[in-house]
């Protein structure tokens, strides 16, 4: 029974920080990630534009700005623009 409860508390854990990673952005960034986001939902024809946008409001979030670390940048760019 341990071992059910560590999985369902490790998984508890993980959807919590993808909450924390995914919200609370600087506006520019939030604004390309949900536009992101919606673009991969209906398949928009525009996704490299979305895809170039979301990578560049990332690097100034963590490089310019340092208004994400760059731990939750990776996360970012490993959820959304990983190939």
């Amino acid at each position: 029974m341990d071992r059910i409860e560590d999985l369902i508390r490790d998984s508890i854990q993980q959807s919590s920080m993808e909450n924390s990673y995914e919200t609370g952005l600087p506006s520019y960034l939030q604004n390309d990630l949900d536009a992101y986001k919606e673009g991969l939902r209906t398949k928009s024809t525009l996704l490299d534009c979305l895809w170039g946008e979301l990578y560049g409001s990332i690097n100034t979030a963590e490089i310019s700005e340092g208004s994400i670390t760059p731990e939750h940048a990776a996360y970012l760019r490993n959820k959304f623009l990983s190939l």
